[in-house]
């Protein structure tokens, strides 16, 4: 007799979870139905005489509602994954219908749950039943878990056996969406959401919802430090947490919604568990009323646009709130309409775009109780006051942009009593720009109220890993070349030494030597031969990210040499001083929505999209695989550009590739850095910060004593300028002013500076006013930068490597980043070497010959590369030595291969202070990914995750080997050969 089944070890596992005082058990072949049947059609009459006084005083009207409700079935029979009858029949469990029940036939909502107290569960019958037999036609099915809700079948659960490593919850989930939602579909008409486990993971999905996009569970934690639930612990944890009745009748009136996606199919959408928990503790916030604000981080690409509309359902459902305004805010075009676009399509009631500011004042002058989406710059002319209300609730979308500055202290003026809730996958931490400090609360630990991150994302499917590949282009400069023809060019122009100095300091930018032609052309070569090898045959697409908009129309007119001019277009934004042939790719809004939906087609040509600004934020294309980066990007910018590539899309795609061509990797790793303890004592600062603004600026106005600010024009400007007149005032004026200055960009948007903003203004008007202009090397640069630009292109060339090296930039990585396990080439010291270079040169006064200045900025631009690609190639020094062993060997069958790979990976590991024997630890590898791999594992999560978790107990719990760079060598290894 089998000691641990699916029926024993996990279905009553289950089941005794969820049977309690107000949970009845009650086993499939002893409910009141027949077995074609779906509802239990005597409790769901109950229910509704029980809740409906019009027809507890005549039950008869409960058989015209439950007919209403059968007819929704019928008409489902023949429909596989029944979203649509979904949708309708979701309608009459959240009280949304009604008949004419009342006096003289008037209509009366019908209620079948009652949600006046959801956390009562005793308010509803709720029963929990194993073994269930539906029958429909000929074919008959048995579901392992049902949940009843007053005779709703509200879940559906699969449960497989936990010690066969053949079956996973995968299998559970397919049984469900492949099996049962085809050949059965009336069953899943009233169905919140289904889920799957075999005793190790829990996944959730809704109808309709393909098996890669069914979400786990697990319980928010905020020690990074505390080991990770498995097996049945976890899936205690999940159905704690995802079936208790309580958290059902929350995810069908909040945190499910029906949409459109863009081949006008209805879908159904349920809430991931890091949505759910962000939205309730929002909402608990909100209810409570003590703590005004509070930080969401959670990682690009994990669904934040949906997260707001969550949080925007249960906040308006709330009673004590009295119908409050929920504001989004988002700081660009693009993500006002991704989000409403996101909103619309989710049918959120009582939903407004803002067109103008004038609009938005309107709204909120007249407390209009909408949930209302705008741009922060629309808060610009605000007048003060625009809505004192305290039942007013800000979402603020990527809290870290122009937040920070005098349109988030415009919005906070604006709505004085409002709560204000940050949303970023990117938060900066800095002390004039911290996206802690003006949203994370002091009370919350990390200063955030809730996380989701990097690393967090990638395990729960919810993103992709992100693959480094660098391609980085060597710079050939002719020194002599270029010096020759600068004299040249200096003789032939009589320009002064100084004049010199300028125009060799102006031509010698990093953006003329990215600009450079024959650069732009090897490097456009090179993605068009790259893209037809690794992209297209995938069945995905790619994006160039360029320098400017100059750079775009030339990387387009290079492509189309090689893919033809179908397989690519530009987008970018309008903007004065654009060259008129530019225009066509400016696309208005209806345009670029049709440029999105053929990037999304997999059948379309469009295969390419070049861009350098739009479209780096607010752009979701699960097919985009490839990006393609060659501009200096930092921060939240660089993090949010490369993360465009990490949506999902199966079967084919594994994870985001980013091609460098400029070496960024270090500034990634970087971006993703932050130590909580200074982000605490940043948020703990400021009003230490605050405190020393009123007696900056009373120091910096000291210097004008008797000058009358209210005076405006020429007349005031002399009177001030005169204050200041001598070099010596006006220097110590000026470091006055420097300080006032970083204290308001530290501090604002805080309200408090609203007393003095007139006089922070005034004295930045004065200090502009007297700041010299170098109005001499700008005309200059007018007359000759274009002649001296093609000087140096005439004069370098570019190479580009061909190697293969990808780095992975996965959650490992990323850690031991992070802990400091990886120090040999630290970022921080190529930065102080350019600093200390800049600084040579900005206090050398003697003239530098162009080709010197460029032969600095060539060293410059060659340790911003090979920081980089030597961190990198670091960690793969000693794969190249064994890919040349391997090849050499071509001939010995796969598997044999990865032995000999691995052998001599931990051949290397030997000494006096690391005795192992090689044998025994390639053997038992061997041993234990052949008893977890399967046919194509390499291409799923699954298989890919029990990879890594075998691999990382055999090596650093039987063997104690913990050295990452051994562990990710071997896992590299383990993929190809197995």
């Amino acid at each position: 007799m089998t000691q641990f089944n699916e029926a024993n070890s996990v279905r009553d596992f289950i089941r005794g979870l969820m049977k309690s005082i107000h949970v009845q058990f009650v086993p499939g072949a002893e409910l009141p139905r027949r077995i074609d049947e779906v509802m239990l059609e005597g409790a769901v009459k109950a229910a509704l005489i029980r809740l409906n006084p019009e027809i507890e005083a005549d039950p008869a009207k409960a058989d015209e509602v439950i007919y209403n409700l059968r007819a929704i079935l019928i008409a489902a029979r023949t429909s596989p994954h029944p979203v649509v009858a979904n949708e309708e029949f979701m309608a009459w469990l959240t009280g949304q219908k009604s008949m004419p029940f009342g006096p003289s036939g008037e209509h009366t909502t019908v209620r079948l749950i009652n949600f006046d107290d959801p956390q009562d569960d005793s308010s509803n019958q709720w029963v929990i039943s194993t073994e269930v037999t539906f029958k429909q036609g000929r074919v008959e099915k048995r579901f392992d878990l049902v949940l009843w809700c007053n005779g709703l079948p509200l879940v559906v659960g699969e449960a497989k056996t936990p010690v066969r490593a053949a079956y996973t919850w995968i299998d559970g989930a397919a049984q469900v969406h492949d099996d049962y939602e085809q050949s059965m579909p009336q069953f899943f008409v009233p169905n919140v959401f289904s889920f799957a486990t075999e005793g190790k993971d829990f996944r959730y999905g809704t109808v309709g919802m393909p098996v890669e996009l069914w979400g786990p569970w697990r319980e928010e934690t905020t020690d990074d430090d505390a080991p990770a639930k498995v097996g049945l612990v976890a899936v205690k944890e999940a159905v704690e947490g995802v079936l208790n009745p309580a958290a059902v009748l929350e995810f069908l009136r909040f945190f499910t919604v029906f949409a459109t996606d863009k081949k006008h199919r209805k879908i159904k959408i349920i809430a991931r568990f890091q949505q759910f928990q962000a939205t309730n503790l929002i909402v608990e916030r909100v209810l409570l009323g003590k703590i005004k604000q509070g930080l969401i981080w959670h990682f690009q690409g994990s669904g934040k646009s949906l997260l707001m509309v969550f949080t925007a359902l249960k906040l308006r459902a709330m009673a004590a709130l009295t119908n409050p305004t929920i504001l989004i805010v988002v700081d660009r075009i693009d993500l006002d309409t991704q989000i409403t676009g996101t909103f619309n399509a989710s049918d959120v009631p009582g939903l407004l775009s803002t067109d103008s500011r004038a609009q938005l004042q309107t709204l909120l002058s007249q407390g209009a109780r909408k949930v209302i989406i705008t741009t922060i710059h629309k808060f610009g002319e605000a007048p003060g006051v625009l809505d004192a209300r305290g039942n007013i609730i800000a979402m603020v979308d990527e809290a870290h942009r122009s937040q920070e500055g005098d349109y988030g202290q415009k919005m906070r003026e604006a709505l004085p009593n409002a709560f204000l809730f940050g949303l970023t996958g990117t938060p900066i931490n800095k002390r004039d720009r911290n996206t802690f400090m003006w949203f994370g609360s002091r009370q919350d630990e990390g200063g955030y109220l809730s996380r989701y991150s990097f690393h967090d994302s990638i395990r729960d499917g919810a993103t992709l890993p992100l693959h480094f590949e660098p391609r980085l282009s060597d710079l050939h400069i002719d020194q002599e070349a270029i010096d020759t023809a600068f004299e040249e060019l200096a003789v032939e122009e009589r320009l002064t030494e100084a004049e010199k100095i300028t125009l060799s300091r102006r031509a010698a930018s990093i953006e003329v030597l990215i600009k450079t032609p024959s650069r732009i052309a090897k490097i456009a070569a090179d993605i068009a031969a790259h893209f037809s090898a690794k992209v297209e045959p995938q069945g995905l697409k790619a994006q160039v990210v360029v320098y400017d908009k100059a750079s775009c129309v030339a990387y387009k007119e290079e492509l189309d040499k090689h893919l033809g001019p179908d397989a690519s277009t530009i987008v970018m934004s309008r903007s004065r001083g654009d060259s008129a042939d530019w225009a066509k790719w400016t696309p208005a809004a209806d345009e670029l929505e049709r440029i999105v939906a053929r990037f999304n087609d997999p059948a379309d040509p469009l295969k390419i999209i070049i861009v350098t600004a739009k479209l780096l934020t607010g752009f979701d294309a699960p097919i985009l695989y490839c990006q393609y980066l060659d501009k200096p990007l930092k921060e939240h910018t660089l993090l949010q550009a490369i993360t465009r590539t990490n949506r999902v899309y199966p079967p084919n795609k594994t994870h985001g590739l980013i091609v460098d061509y400029l070496g960024i990797f270090d500034d990634v790793a970087k971006s993703l850095a932050f130590d909580e303890k200074s982000v605490q004592q940043v948020i703990s600062n400021i009003d230490e910060l605050k405190a020393q603004v009123p007696p900056a600026i009373a120091s910096a106005l000291a210097f004008f004593p008797a000058v009358d600010r209210t005076v405006g024009g020429y007349e005031g400007l002399v009177q001030a300028q005169s204050a200041i007149a001598d070099d010596a005032t006006k220097d110590a004026f000026g470091l006055a002013y420097s300080v006032v200055s970083q204290l308001w960009e530290a501090t604002s948007p805080d309200p408090m500076l609203a007393p003095y903003r007139d006089d922070y203004r005034w004295l930045t008007d004065v200090y502009e006013s007297v700041r010299p202009s170098d109005i001499t090397g700008r005309l200059v640069w007018h007359a000759l930068g274009a002649k001296t630009i093609d000087l140096i292109n005439e004069h370098v060339q570019v190479e580009i490597p061909q190697g293969d090296e990808t780095i992975v930039l996965d959650a490992q990585t990323i850690e031991d980043l992070m802990t400091g396990k990886r120090n040999d080439i630290p970022p921080e010291e190529v930065e102080r070497q350019i600093t200390a270079r800049i600084a040579r040169h900005l206090n050398n006064p003697v003239f530098i010959e162009l080709g010197q200045r460029l032969n600095a900025l060539r060293e410059k631009y060659a340790d911003i590369q090979q920081s980089s690609l030597d961190f990198l190639r670091e960690l793969l020094e000693l794969a190249r030595d064994t890919v040349a062993a391997e090849k050499a060997a071509a001939d010995v069958p796969r598997e044999e291969q990865g032995r000999a790979a691995l052998t001599e990976l931990f051949e290397t590991l030997k000494g006096d202070e690391t005795p192992i024997i090689v044998e025994n630890v390639v053997n038992r590898i061997d041993e234990v990914v052949r008893g977890v791999r399967f046919e194509g594992w390499q291409a799923t999560i699954r298989g890919d995750q029990e990879v890594r978790q075998a691999l990382r107990r055999t090596l650093y719990v039987q063997f104690k080997i913990r050295d990452p760079d051994v562990y990710d060598k071997a896992l590299s290894y383990i993929r190809e050969y197995y």
